[in-house]
Protein backbone atom coordinates (compact mmCIF):
# COMPACT_ATOMS: atom_id res chain seq x y z
CA UNK A 1 0.00 0.00 0.00
CA UNK A 2 2.13 2.96 -1.29
CA UNK A 3 1.55 6.17 1.03
CA UNK A 4 3.22 9.31 0.10
CA UNK A 5 4.63 11.73 2.06
CA UNK A 6 1.43 14.29 1.86
CA UNK A 7 -0.90 11.31 2.88
CA UNK A 8 1.55 10.78 6.17
CA UNK A 9 -1.61 11.78 8.45
CA UNK A 10 -3.16 8.50 7.28
CA UNK A 11 -0.66 6.73 9.33
CA UNK A 12 -2.23 7.75 12.78
CA UNK A 13 -5.23 5.82 11.19
CA UNK A 14 -3.99 2.75 10.09
CA UNK A 15 -3.03 -0.15 12.39
CA UNK A 16 -0.38 -2.05 9.89
CA UNK A 17 3.04 -3.38 11.33
CA UNK A 18 5.76 -2.85 8.30
CA UNK A 19 6.54 0.11 6.69
CA UNK A 20 9.30 0.52 3.81
CA UNK A 21 10.43 4.06 3.49
CA UNK A 22 12.53 4.31 0.24
CA UNK A 23 14.53 7.19 -1.21
CA UNK A 24 17.27 9.51 -0.88
CA UNK A 25 15.77 12.03 1.72
CA UNK A 26 17.19 11.36 4.97
CA UNK A 27 15.90 14.12 6.47
CA UNK A 28 11.79 13.11 5.76
CA UNK A 29 12.32 9.73 6.51
CA UNK A 30 13.40 10.35 10.13
CA UNK A 31 11.28 13.10 10.45
CA UNK A 32 8.43 10.49 9.40
CA UNK A 33 10.17 7.73 12.29
CA UNK A 34 10.18 10.04 14.65
CA UNK A 35 6.56 12.48 14.31
CA UNK A 36 4.94 8.53 13.58
CA UNK A 37 6.12 6.41 15.70
CA UNK A 38 9.03 7.39 17.95
CA UNK A 39 7.02 10.31 19.40
CA UNK A 40 4.00 8.70 20.75
CA UNK A 41 5.90 4.60 21.35
CA UNK A 42 6.44 4.10 24.81
CA UNK A 43 7.58 0.43 24.74
CA UNK A 44 11.62 -0.55 23.27
CA UNK A 45 13.25 0.70 20.25
CA UNK A 46 15.51 -1.59 18.48
CA UNK A 47 17.76 -0.49 15.43
CA UNK A 48 19.77 -3.31 13.30
CA UNK A 49 21.58 -3.11 9.93
CA UNK A 50 20.05 -5.37 6.91
CA UNK A 51 22.95 -7.86 7.14
CA UNK A 52 22.51 -8.21 10.95
CA UNK A 53 18.94 -9.42 10.04
CA UNK A 54 20.06 -11.69 7.07
CA UNK A 55 22.72 -13.04 9.35
CA UNK A 56 20.37 -14.44 11.94
CA UNK A 57 16.98 -14.53 10.20
CA UNK A 58 15.63 -17.41 12.16
CA UNK A 59 16.51 -16.08 15.53
CA UNK A 60 15.37 -12.65 15.44
CA UNK A 61 11.70 -14.22 13.87
CA UNK A 62 11.31 -16.44 16.60
CA UNK A 63 12.17 -13.56 19.25
CA UNK A 64 9.56 -11.50 17.95
CA UNK A 65 6.75 -14.84 18.09
CA UNK A 66 7.60 -15.35 22.16
CA UNK A 67 6.33 -12.51 23.48
CA UNK A 68 5.51 -12.48 27.27
CA UNK A 69 2.68 -10.66 29.23
CA UNK A 70 4.95 -7.98 30.69
CA UNK A 71 7.38 -7.81 27.74
CA UNK A 72 7.37 -3.82 26.76
CA UNK A 73 6.16 -3.55 22.48
CA UNK A 74 9.03 -3.21 20.12
CA UNK A 75 9.41 -0.54 17.38
CA UNK A 76 11.99 -2.57 15.42
CA UNK A 77 14.25 -0.01 12.82
CA UNK A 78 16.08 -1.84 10.07
CA UNK A 79 18.55 0.74 7.80
CA UNK A 80 20.30 0.20 4.44
CA UNK A 81 17.52 -2.42 3.28
CA UNK A 82 17.50 -3.95 -0.04
CA UNK A 83 15.42 -6.77 -2.17
CA UNK A 84 17.22 -9.04 0.19
CA UNK A 85 14.95 -8.38 2.66
CA UNK A 86 11.89 -9.51 0.59
CA UNK A 87 11.38 -13.15 1.90
CA UNK A 88 11.86 -11.75 5.45
CA UNK A 89 9.37 -8.98 4.91
CA UNK A 90 7.60 -12.20 3.43
CA UNK A 91 7.83 -14.04 6.22
CA UNK A 92 6.55 -11.75 8.92
CA UNK A 93 3.33 -11.56 6.84
CA UNK A 94 2.49 -15.17 7.29
CA UNK A 95 2.50 -14.54 11.30
CA UNK A 96 -0.59 -12.76 12.27
CA UNK A 97 0.80 -12.91 16.02
CA UNK A 98 3.68 -10.63 15.48
CA UNK A 99 3.33 -7.70 17.46
CA UNK A 100 5.44 -5.34 16.59
CA UNK A 101 6.10 -2.17 14.15
CA UNK A 102 8.94 -2.43 11.75
CA UNK A 103 10.12 0.02 9.81
CA UNK A 104 12.99 -0.70 6.91
CA UNK A 105 14.38 2.29 5.47
CA UNK A 106 16.25 1.86 2.17
CA UNK A 107 17.58 4.21 -0.16
CA UNK A 108 16.16 4.27 -3.46
CA UNK A 109 14.64 1.48 -5.01
CA UNK A 110 14.20 1.02 -8.96
CA UNK A 111 10.49 0.31 -10.03
CA UNK A 112 11.96 -3.63 -10.63
CA UNK A 113 12.94 -3.68 -6.93
CA UNK A 114 11.46 -6.79 -5.76
CA UNK A 115 11.16 -5.23 -2.21
CA UNK A 116 9.64 -2.17 -3.14
CA UNK A 117 7.07 -4.58 -5.73
CA UNK A 118 5.51 -6.43 -2.74
CA UNK A 119 5.37 -3.45 -0.18
CA UNK A 120 3.44 -1.74 -3.21
CA UNK A 121 1.24 -4.26 -3.43
CA UNK A 122 0.49 -5.78 -0.20
CA UNK A 123 -2.31 -4.47 1.71
CA UNK A 124 -0.48 -5.19 5.13
CA UNK A 125 2.16 -3.15 4.69
CA UNK A 126 3.21 0.78 4.43
CA UNK A 127 5.04 1.69 1.56
CA UNK A 128 6.41 5.52 1.00
CA UNK A 129 8.83 6.94 -1.43
CA UNK A 130 10.49 10.01 -0.10
CA UNK A 131 12.08 12.31 -2.87
CA UNK A 132 14.84 15.46 -2.45
CA UNK A 133 12.88 18.46 -0.94
CA UNK A 134 12.19 21.24 -3.05
CA UNK A 135 12.55 25.09 -2.24
CA UNK A 136 9.01 25.27 -1.66
CA UNK A 137 8.78 22.15 0.82
CA UNK A 138 11.95 23.46 2.71
CA UNK A 139 10.72 27.04 2.83
CA UNK A 140 7.88 25.22 4.97
CA UNK A 141 10.17 24.00 6.92
CA UNK A 142 11.72 27.11 7.90
CA UNK A 143 8.32 28.53 8.37
CA UNK A 144 6.60 26.04 10.93
CA UNK A 145 9.91 26.30 12.66
CA UNK A 146 10.06 30.05 12.56
CA UNK A 147 6.01 29.98 13.96
CA UNK A 148 6.95 27.85 16.48
CA UNK A 149 9.66 30.06 17.95
CA UNK A 150 8.42 33.03 17.27
CA UNK A 151 11.68 34.22 15.28
CA UNK A 152 11.42 36.87 12.26
CA UNK A 153 13.38 36.18 9.18
CA UNK A 154 13.14 37.94 5.94
CA UNK A 155 12.69 35.73 2.79
CA UNK A 156 16.38 36.56 1.46
CA UNK A 157 17.51 35.37 4.93
CA UNK A 158 15.20 32.34 4.35
CA UNK A 159 16.72 31.66 0.70
CA UNK A 160 20.09 31.88 1.93
CA UNK A 161 19.34 29.35 4.64
CA UNK A 162 18.12 27.10 1.77
CA UNK A 163 21.05 27.53 -0.60
CA UNK A 164 23.17 26.20 1.95
CA UNK A 165 21.15 23.29 3.29
CA UNK A 166 22.14 21.85 -0.34
CA UNK A 167 18.40 20.13 -0.61
CA UNK A 168 18.86 18.31 2.45
CA UNK A 169 15.96 19.40 5.46
CA UNK A 170 18.97 17.88 8.02
CA UNK A 171 21.31 20.55 7.69
CA UNK A 172 18.66 23.10 7.54
CA UNK A 173 17.09 22.14 10.78
CA UNK A 174 20.80 22.23 12.48
CA UNK A 175 21.21 25.89 10.78
CA UNK A 176 17.84 26.95 12.46
CA UNK A 177 18.78 24.89 15.67
CA UNK A 178 21.79 27.35 15.54
CA UNK A 179 19.56 30.46 15.05
CA UNK A 180 17.32 29.92 17.71
CA UNK A 181 20.37 29.47 19.95
CA UNK A 182 21.56 33.02 18.94
CA UNK A 183 18.15 34.94 18.97
CA UNK A 184 17.85 34.37 22.95
CA UNK A 185 20.72 36.95 23.22
CA UNK A 186 20.35 39.12 20.03
CA UNK A 187 16.35 39.82 19.41
CA UNK A 188 16.75 40.89 15.68
CA UNK A 189 18.69 38.80 13.45
CA UNK A 190 20.59 40.33 10.57
CA UNK A 191 21.18 38.69 7.08
CA UNK A 192 25.15 38.78 8.48
CA UNK A 193 24.04 36.82 11.27
CA UNK A 194 22.49 34.41 9.00
CA UNK A 195 25.54 34.15 6.59
CA UNK A 196 27.94 34.07 9.65
CA UNK A 197 26.14 31.09 11.12
CA UNK A 198 25.69 28.90 7.86
CA UNK A 199 29.00 29.48 6.91
CA UNK A 200 30.34 27.56 10.11
CA UNK A 201 27.80 24.83 9.93
CA UNK A 202 29.56 23.21 7.03
CA UNK A 203 33.26 23.69 5.38
CA UNK A 204 32.77 26.83 2.97
CA UNK A 205 35.68 25.44 0.67
CA UNK A 206 32.92 23.24 -0.49
CA UNK A 207 30.60 25.76 -1.55
CA UNK A 208 33.95 27.66 -2.99
CA UNK A 209 34.81 24.21 -4.82
CA UNK A 210 31.31 23.75 -6.02
CA UNK A 211 30.77 27.31 -7.64
CA UNK A 212 34.54 26.98 -9.36
CA UNK A 213 33.67 23.99 -10.77
CA UNK A 214 30.82 25.12 -12.24
CA UNK A 215 32.60 28.06 -13.21
CA UNK A 216 35.67 25.90 -15.22
CA UNK A 217 37.75 27.79 -12.65
CA UNK A 218 40.48 25.12 -12.66
CA UNK A 219 43.29 26.39 -11.04
CA UNK A 220 41.17 27.65 -8.27
CA UNK A 221 39.78 23.86 -8.11
CA UNK A 222 43.26 22.69 -8.00
CA UNK A 223 44.32 25.27 -5.18
CA UNK A 224 41.08 24.33 -2.82
CA UNK A 225 41.77 20.68 -3.48
CA UNK A 226 45.28 21.01 -2.12
CA UNK A 227 44.74 23.17 0.59
CA UNK A 228 41.90 20.83 2.23
CA UNK A 229 41.56 17.45 3.71
CA UNK A 230 38.28 16.13 2.53
CA UNK A 231 36.87 13.05 4.84
CA UNK A 232 34.40 10.41 3.00
CA UNK A 233 31.62 12.66 4.67
CA UNK A 234 33.01 15.62 3.15
CA UNK A 235 32.89 14.21 -0.41
CA UNK A 236 29.04 13.05 -0.26
CA UNK A 237 28.41 16.90 0.52
CA UNK A 238 30.21 18.25 -2.00
CA UNK A 239 28.70 15.69 -4.68
CA UNK A 240 25.34 16.87 -3.43
CA UNK A 241 26.11 20.62 -3.44
CA UNK A 242 27.23 20.10 -6.93
CA UNK A 243 24.45 18.23 -7.87
CA UNK A 244 22.30 20.98 -6.42
CA UNK A 245 23.80 23.58 -8.10
CA UNK A 246 23.54 22.28 -11.00
CA UNK A 247 20.17 21.52 -10.97
CA UNK A 248 19.78 25.28 -10.13
CA UNK A 249 22.02 26.24 -13.37
CA UNK A 250 20.37 23.62 -15.60
CA UNK A 251 16.82 26.11 -14.93
CA UNK A 252 18.89 29.26 -15.66
CA UNK A 253 20.50 27.44 -19.11
CA UNK A 254 17.08 26.19 -20.21
CA UNK A 255 15.53 30.04 -20.07
CA UNK A 256 18.25 31.22 -22.01
CA UNK A 257 17.84 29.05 -24.79
CA UNK A 258 14.54 31.14 -25.08
CA UNK A 259 16.05 34.78 -23.84
CA UNK A 260 19.59 35.58 -24.50
CA UNK A 261 19.18 38.36 -21.56
CA UNK A 262 21.69 36.57 -18.87
CA UNK A 263 21.02 39.35 -16.53
CA UNK A 264 17.67 38.95 -16.30
CA UNK A 265 17.34 35.57 -16.41
CA UNK A 266 19.21 35.76 -13.08
CA UNK A 267 17.88 38.78 -11.67
CA UNK A 268 14.25 37.22 -11.79
CA UNK A 269 15.40 33.89 -11.11
CA UNK A 270 13.22 32.09 -8.13
CA UNK A 271 14.46 31.81 -5.52
CA UNK A 272 16.47 34.76 -5.88
CA UNK A 273 20.09 34.12 -6.25
CA UNK A 274 22.08 35.84 -3.77
CA UNK A 275 24.14 39.30 -4.80
CA UNK A 276 27.38 37.73 -4.18
CA UNK A 277 26.66 34.76 -5.76
CA UNK A 278 25.17 36.59 -8.98
CA UNK A 279 28.50 37.02 -10.63
CA UNK A 280 29.75 33.27 -10.55
CA UNK A 281 26.84 32.53 -11.52
CA UNK A 282 26.65 33.92 -14.70
CA UNK A 283 30.29 32.86 -15.21
CA UNK A 284 28.72 28.81 -14.71
CA UNK A 285 26.15 29.84 -17.02
CA UNK A 286 27.96 31.02 -19.81
CA UNK A 287 30.54 28.49 -19.81
CA UNK A 288 28.04 25.65 -19.94
CA UNK A 289 25.22 24.80 -22.81
CA UNK A 290 22.17 23.21 -21.51
CA UNK A 291 22.97 19.72 -23.09
CA UNK A 292 26.27 19.61 -21.40
CA UNK A 293 24.64 20.67 -18.01
CA UNK A 294 22.66 17.88 -18.32
CA UNK A 295 25.23 15.63 -19.09
CA UNK A 296 26.99 16.96 -15.77
CA UNK A 297 23.36 15.74 -13.76
CA UNK A 298 24.14 12.54 -15.14
CA UNK A 299 27.76 11.77 -14.29
CA UNK A 300 26.98 13.30 -10.86
CA UNK A 301 24.71 10.48 -9.75
CA UNK A 302 26.69 7.51 -11.29
CA UNK A 303 29.48 9.90 -8.59
CA UNK A 304 27.12 9.17 -6.19
CA UNK A 305 26.55 5.52 -6.43
CA UNK A 306 30.54 4.78 -7.32
CA UNK A 307 30.99 7.08 -4.12
CA UNK A 308 28.95 5.35 -1.91
CA UNK A 309 30.15 1.59 -3.16
CA UNK A 310 33.43 2.59 -2.61
CA UNK A 311 34.18 4.50 0.59
CA UNK A 312 37.71 4.33 0.87
CA UNK A 313 38.70 5.70 -2.23
CA UNK A 314 35.65 8.35 -1.97
CA UNK A 315 37.97 11.48 -2.41
CA UNK A 316 40.00 10.23 -5.18
CA UNK A 317 36.84 9.51 -7.66
CA UNK A 318 35.81 13.00 -6.30
CA UNK A 319 38.99 14.88 -7.05
CA UNK A 320 39.29 13.02 -10.22
CA UNK A 321 35.69 14.37 -11.39
CA UNK A 322 36.43 17.94 -10.26
CA UNK A 323 39.35 18.00 -12.11
CA UNK A 324 38.48 17.04 -15.23
CA UNK A 325 35.89 18.58 -17.67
Amino acid sequence: MIIKSFELEKLRSLKLNIHLIYGNNEGIKQDIINNFYIKSFNGEILKYEEQEILNNKENFISTLLTKSLFEESKLIIISRGTDKLKEFVEEILERDEIDAKIIIKSLNLEKKSKLRNLCEKEKKVICTPVYEDDNRALNTVINNFLSNQKINLSQEMKNILIERSNGDRINLKNELVKLKNLSISKKKLSTDDVLKLSNLTENYSVFELSDNYLAKNSRRVSNILNENHYSSEDCMLIIRTILNKSKRLLKIRTEMDNNSNIDQIISSFKPPIFWKEKDIVKKQAQSWSTNEVKEIIFKINELEALVKRNTVNSMVFVSNFVSNY
